[in-house]
């Protein structure tokens, strides 16, 4: 294949499809990405911009660590504005019972050669004093970061532009197969491929995708300089996040460069329309406080919501779909989106040339949900 002689058609401007865009720009491929919507002002403007590994499964922490360290590998070019500082996790254990999952994740991930190390009660309490003195201890991991996630999307498209890429962030996109895009003015963008990167819109045009819109509301508060060193998150967080279908909320909070903190977390199926609703703000404040009680002294400046795309398995659907070979998807992130933006792009360059991936790709194909869906 001769990628200059090969147009890529990127339906989404959000982080994932502007990672695509960058990465397929860069091997020499025509590119051309549409929205409707500012780059990076969906579901990438409303999140954390955690750039964590996870391990809820083998493939979750495979795509999770390939991607973190192309990360790692990005940052010295990225402006400041991105923010990225490597701040480190640190998963805080509340009793007995959580250290123990903490010594079983510090095994699990030597023996992946990831860094971490359990902390003791009086570790945690000098590395984080806020928090509160009744906890058990905790798992820090070194090299997690976090990012302003909205700038570096408009970073990697302008990345992308700069190696002529068409960025259109006026267009409605309608319909597409593996050969076009429809536009609501009936205008039609023939390309080689194209790829569904539309987030929790992407079932509105591949509708055989499982993918449901998870909400979520954060809160930032004014600049405490130094209340809080790491990103903190309760060990519970992996029940939350991937658990019933019920409302939950996690204590989750993000020093930032400014000094702000930014606090979660909630997670809701099922949730009508992007309003602040109070009682998941107040719940998940609650939660918070019962883990960090000088936070209910901080002023919070703003509130806000956001969709994340959600899969049954929690993984991505990544590569091409399984009844039209030549439309791609890169959909279903959920809350790691921007942790995997950059491994997903690859994992796309990688189908398009060819050629073999750094990790196994079969985890993501989007095939399974078809299988799934036709023997439901």
């Amino acid at each position: 294949m001769n990628p200059r002689q090969t147009r890529v058609a990127i339906v989404g401007a959000g982080i994932v499809g502007a990672a695509c865009a960058a990465a397929l720009a860069r091997e020499g491929f025509r590119v051309i990405v549409l929205d409707h919507r500012p780059a990076g002002s969906g579901a990438t403007a409303a999140g954390m911009g955690h750039v964590t590994v996870m391990d809820d499964s083998e493939a979750q922490f495979a795509l999770c660590r390939y991607s973190q360290s192309l990360w790692d590998a990005l940052a010295p070019s990225l402006p400041e504005s991105a923010e990225f500082t490597r701040y480190g996790t640190i998963w805080v254990a509340a009793d007995d019972e959580e250290m123990a999952e903490v010594h079983r994740k510090e095994r699990h991930y030597a023996e992946r050669s990831l860094e971490s190390r359990a902390l003791t009660r009086e570790e945690l309490a000098a590395m984080e004093p806020n928090l509160c003195g009744g906890m058990a201890g905790g798992l820090l991991i070194p090299g997690d970061s976090v990012v302003y996630p909205p700038v570096v999307a408009q970073f990697l498209l302008g990345t992308a532009g700069r190696l002529g890429t068409e960025v259109r962030t006026d267009a409605r996109v309608v319909a597409l197969n593996g050969g076009e895009v429809k536009l609501d003015d009936g205008t039609r963008v023939e390309a080689d491929f194209c790829l569904n990167a539309a987030g929790t819109s992407a079932t509105e045009l591949t509708p055989d995708l499982e993918i449901r819109p998870r909400k979520g509301h954060l809160v930032i508060t004014d600049r405490y300089p130094g209340f809080v060193n790491h990103q903190l998150l309760e060990l519970g967080y992996l029940k939350s996040a991937h658990g019933s279908d019920g409302d939950s909320v996690a204590f989750n909070v993000q020093p930032r460069p400014t000094g702000q903190l930014l606090i979660g977390s909630s997670r809701q199926f099922g949730a009508e329309g992007g309003a602040v609703e109070h009682r998941m703000i107040h719940r998940m404040l609650a939660r918070a406080t019962t883990y960090m009680p000088g936070l209910a002294g901080l002023s919070v400046i703003r509130t806000w919501t956001g969709f994340r795309a959600a899969t049954p398995d929690s993984l991505p659907f990544i590569g091409p779909h399984a009844d039209d070979p030549k439309l791609l998807i890169a959909a279903g992130h959920e809350g790691l989106g921007i942790t995997t933006s950059l491994a997903t792009a690859e994992l796309i360059v990688d189908h398009v040339l060819g050629r073999e991936s750094k990790i196994p790709t079969a985890p993501y194909l989007p095939s399974r949900s078809l299988v799934a869906a036709h023997h439901g």
